[in-house]
């Protein structure tokens, strides 16, 4: 353990790590793309519980509507980047024929502001709210949103309704469209790299980016004051902080992370709907969140990678187990129990997470005495 606390040890296992992850998709699309397609959506649920840790895990609020944010940033690029405006209205038709295909330098920033409005938007009548309160508003925020995109048919059809948007444009960077394989040649002969794989290596960057971004507000005194708030809200104000303007930019700064990734989930899927953003998706962003760790950044990826490729994984064994009962329990049903099982289990055996912080939860009867030793 000791070889590991060196730097250079450190940027050896970080580099073979970077590799890893990077091949790795090449080696599983060998067996087939859904397993890479798994890995992808696994990443994006990935930058979903770093946007929500810095909500819960670091400030301390409750936020169970977080899936409003990911559909804000889903249906903008599903407008910026498809047809559906210009085939409904003809003044954009007039200046835009062929539709509004936005770059991805364009949309990237856009979800970011757009998600992050709506987090001060959401932040601002709910500062004084705490725990259970918080929760319901919040919960509240994110039922209206998806029913508001459910029903923006009538009058002005925006949304298309429950039939949600297709024919989204795929990401395409530097002439290069992610929505196709690429073929490289190489010395043993040509490489097809999967259209999966090629979105999973823009997810991993933007994984890396957004850790990054989250270890130095963590280290930061914005993240500081974020902590000072999450232990003791008063104390905190007497200390000087303005709880409320730290709050707000807590929903904020969350808020882009999950505007963000909702963008990457349209461009991925080429489709969005309101059901992909239902009650049950925050629901699972938060339990991601508190089964890997309050306010950890490893037990948040790992609590994200686990829960998004669980359900996946147990299709298989859940497929087994009901042709075991000749039938009588439905798959997607049978799923969903061994999902809650396992998070039951998990939360009976570590109830603090998989990966807590040293810090986070401490309690008073681990700490040294004072003047004494630990």
């Amino acid at each position: 353990m000791t070889l590991l606390k060196s730097p250079r040890s450190q940027m050896l296992v970080f580099a073979l790590a970077a590799v890893a992850l990077v091949v790795l998709p090449l080696l599983v699309q060998q067996i087939g793309s859904g397993w890479v397609r798994i890995m992808a959506t696994a990443l994006l649920y990935v930058l979903l519980a770093l946007g929500l840790n810095i909500v819960v895990g670091y400030a301390g609020l409750l936020d169970l509507g977080f899936v409003a944010f990911y559909a804000v940033g889903a249906y903008m690029v599903a407008l910026l980047t498809s047809p559906h405006l210009a085939e409904q209205f003809a003044w954009f038709a007039h200046y835009f024929p062929q539709g509004v295909h936005t770059p991805i330098w364009v949309v990237i920033p856009l979800a970011a502001l757009l998600a992050a409005m709506a987090g001060v938007l959401l932040g601002t009548p709910v500062l004084k709210l705490r725990g259970d309160y918080l929760a319901i508003v919040t919960l509240g925020f994110g039922e209206i949103i998806r029913v508001f995109m459910n029903n923006l048919e009538h009058p002005v059809n925006l949304t298309n309704g429950p039939r949600g948007l297709d024919r989204i444009d795929p990401v395409t960077i530097f002439g290069l469209s992610l929505g196709k394989p690429l073929d490289i040649a190489m010395p043993w002969g040509d490489l097809r790299v999967a259209s999966v794989t090629l979105y999973y290596w823009l997810f991993l960057v933007l994984v890396v980016a957004s850790v990054v971004i989250c270890r130095r507000l963590e280290d930061s005194r914005i993240g500081r004051a974020w902590m000072a708030i999450r232990e003791d809200e008063i104390a905190a104000r007497a200390m000087g902080i303005n709880t409320r303007n730290m709050k707000l930019l807590a929903f904020g700064m969350g808020a882009t992370f999950g505007g963000v990734s909702g963008a990457m989930f349209a461009s991925f899927q080429g489709f969005v709907s309101p059901e992909s953003f239902s009650l049950m998706e925050s629901v699972m962003i938060v339990a991601m969140v508190v089964l890997g760790g309050l306010g950890h950044l490893p037990g948040v990826i790992l609590g994200a990678l686990l829960l998004a490729a669980l359900p996946e994984v147990l299709r298989y064994v859940a497929g087994d187990i009901q042709n075991m009962t000749g039938g009588r329990i439905d798959a997607a049903i049978l799923r969903q129990l061994l999902i809650a099982l396992a998070m039951i289990a998990v939360m009976l055996l570590r109830p603090r997470g998989l990966w807590p912080t040293p810090e986070h939860g401490r309690s008073a009867l681990d700490a040294p005495p004072a003047g004494g030793r630990s």
